[in-house]
């Protein structure tokens, strides 16, 4: 099922139960008002589809599109929040940056977790998947949560995000731009795992990839398969 109206990118339902939905947000819409004052945000389309109150128990940045989970009761709630602190939710991400990376790392260097806060342990896991001309695509594990936490460790490591106007290149992201039609941040939160808040199954939500992103790394030569795993371990 997809929310949203003619004017904005829709969103895809990938679950839904009386605990959670969980959705595949497009890239450039915000979670909730708060950092704009959007008309159109992904939980007031969710909220409108469940017809009551739904909680954000996280968040992704509104360029990167991806698996967005809200919990539809207070009790439901505080456990996935609870679960997110304690680094029991498994996030994989797809990205796409300048240069060649290390075949694999773990990224260990302290961002803040709000605009203007301290800096706290962050740790991003991350591996090479393919390589163009001097661009490579990795998957990203964070291990932690925090403000642009993977834009802000790819560019620590000399490897930013292609399409990001705050951390990235110009040059770079122009040419993907006018090359391939790359527009928008090149990251896709690709699938998430958690304990389910009731039931405590072991659930994995996987995201497909969205065309403004799936279409120019399939022009660069990404195998259809990378962008349909989902998880990459």
């Amino acid at each position: 099922m997809q929310l949203g109206t003619d004017s904005a990118p829709k969103m895809t339902v990938l679950h839904q139960d009386d605990d959670i939905v969980v959705v595949n947000k497009p890239s450039g819409m915000l979670v909730h008002r708060g950092w704009d004052n959007d008309k159109v945000v992904a939980m007031t389309l969710v909220r409108d589809h469940v017809g009551k109150h739904v909680f954000p128990v996280h968040r992704l940045d509104r360029p990167t599109s991806g698996v967005l989970v809200f919990a539809l009761n207070k009790v439901a709630a505080r456990i996935i929040s609870e679960a997110f602190g304690a680094g029991e939710v498994r996030k994989s991400y797809l990205a796409l940056v300048r240069g060649i990376t290390p075949l694999s790392g773990v990224i260990d260097n302290p961002v803040p977790k709000k605009p203007g806060g301290k800096r706290v342990l962050a740790l991003s896991e991350f591996r090479r998947l393919f390589v163009f001309e001097r661009y490579s695509l990795v998957g990203v594990w964070p291990r932690t949560g925090r403000l642009h936490q993977i834009r802000r460790h790819l560019k620590h490591i000399t490897h930013p995000l292609i399409g990001d106007s705050k951390y990235g290149k110009g040059e770079h992201n122009r040419y993907f731009r006018e090359n391939f039609g790359l527009r928008r941040l090149g990251l896709h939160a690709a699938a998430l795992s958690l304990a389910h808040p009731t039931s405590g199954l072991d659930l994995t939500f996987c995201a497909p990839v969205p065309d403004d992103l799936a279409l120019p790394l399939k022009r660069i030569g990404v195998p259809g398969s990378l962008l349909s795993l989902g998880v990459y371990p």
